[in-house]
């Protein structure tokens, strides 16, 4: 197969076809390249590569095949120069902080964000002297650039929040990133490129969870950093940078802004996947690939029926408020509206009961919906962020993310919109 020039080819082809070039048998299926390591053909070429002088295979904690594969096809997706798969979001994340920040650097992140990655900010950085500043995502200019000061090495949003199910203003936080000249990342996990690019809007950096909608059936755990086109000049010369503008002597002096490459994402694999070691393997990797492949198809099956559920639920009489950017009802549908494709929403919806007890009840009493605390599955979920996904926040933490005992959120899967709708109906009694 011929190289599909990212531009004359949609999305939903290039998550089909991208990355690949047939190999010596010419499969259709990406091969699993399971293996640890690769023949080099001479000595002086194990040298080059070693050197960065040459890209090729050395070891799969670095790089392989299957992986190069999901890496190049996500980039493709997404409209970025480069993806780097990790062995999971989290370490995508993480990855893509410290590639940015270090000892002595803060970053700053918005105040509804997963639990998950909040704790990691907020308790793990600050193991290695990384502060992290909270901005309020629905009062971005009073609050965004009065956290920034000259140290500040990077800027954290989700596109779509989880459990608030918030939309960011794209647009207005990447603008004052580029005002500071301060690199932007974005977690997409929730939208999916399907719904949402983020590099069309000037965002520097997009991670995501493949475990989640990627995927598909929760069967794999992945991560993926993907660079924009052009970020080598944000990073080039810059003093809040200068990792990548001083010489590294791990690599005899190598500058990694001298080099005619994605500098960010090759950093990310000689730095961090070299020397910390969260790789995704390479069967991981091609069943991410399978799910990516009906990505497309499964996020407007999701969307369309969280609209339908979401709207039953905001006329039940025992759901005080629904959080759902589809409905018309909502503050964020606006956002919506400008930013994702076909106003679609994916499929997280989160909901107040009356009280915590109800609350509990519901979570406990539903016969489809599994209680599980993963979301994008093809199987509907439902779980109680404040016991759970969101237990490490402290009240204050809980409350500036939106979230009360009350709150309930659903991941809505493929089955049938209505026989959900039947299945909360007697869950909420």
């Amino acid at each position: 197969m011929a190289n599909l020039p990212h531009n004359n080819f949609s999305q939903d082809t290039l998550a089909l076809h991208a990355g690949y070039h047939y190999d010596s048998q010419r499969t259709m299926s990406v091969p699993i390249y399971q293996s640890t390591a690769y023949s080099f053909e001479s000595l002086a070429q194990a040298a080059a590569r070693f050197g960065l002088k040459e890209l090729g295979n050395i070891y799969t904690r670095l790089s392989n095949p299957t992986t190069d594969v999901l890496g190049a096809r996500l980039a493709a997706v997404e409209g970025g120069v480069f993806g780097v798969p990790t062995a999971s979001g989290t370490a995508a994340i993480f990855y893509a902080i410290v590639n940015c920040a270090q000892a002595g650097d803060n970053i700053v992140y918005a105040n509804k964000i997963y639990g998950g990655t909040q704790t990691l900010f907020v308790h793990t950085l600050k193991r290695f002297n990384i502060e992290a500043r909270v901005f309020d995502i629905d009062n971005i200019e009073a609050s965004l650039e009065s956290a920034i000061d000259s140290n500040t090495k990077a800027i954290f949003f989700e596109s779509i929040s989880n459990p608030q199910i918030s939309i960011a203003d794209t647009e207005l936080i990447t603008r004052i990133a580029k005002k500071h000249k301060i690199i932007s990342i974005c977690d997409n996990t929730v939208a999916t490129a399907f719904l949402h690019k983020p590099f069309a809007y000037g965002v520097d950096i997009s991670v995501h969870s493949l475990s989640k909608y990627v995927n598909g059936q929760g069967s794999a755990l992945g991560g993926a950093i993907i660079e924009r086109a052009g970020l080598n000049e944000l990073i080039k010369n810059n003093p809040r940078y200068p990792a990548f503008n001083t010489p590294d002597e791990s690599y005899h002096g190598l500058i990694y802004a001298d080099l005619p490459l994605p500098i960010f994402s090759i950093r990310i694999l000689t730095e961090w996947l070299r020397n910390v070691g969260a790789t995704l393997s390479p069967h991981s990797a091609w069943i991410l690939l399978q799910g990516l492949e009906t990505l497309e198809l499964r996020i407007k099956r999701h969307s369309s029926s969280a609209l339908k559920i979401a709207e039953f639920l905001e006329s039940h009489p025992k759901v005080k408020s629904v959080s759902y950017p589809a409905l018309s009802s909502n503050p964020y549908k606006k956002l919506l509206t400008k930013y994702y494709t076909d106003a679609q929403a994916s499929g997280l919806i989160s909901f107040e009961a009356k009280s915590f007890e109800d609350a509990q009840h519901i979570c406990n009493s539903t016969h489809i919906f599994a209680m599980v605390v993963n979301i994008g599955d093809s199987k509907s979920l439902i779980i109680h962020p404040a016991s759970t996904t969101h237990s490490q926040l402290s009240t204050q933490e809980l409350q500036s993310a939106g979230i009360t005992p009350c709150t309930v959120r659903l991941s809505i899967g493929l089955e049938s919109a209505d026989d959900l709708i039947n299945d909360l109906k007697q869950a909420l009694g």
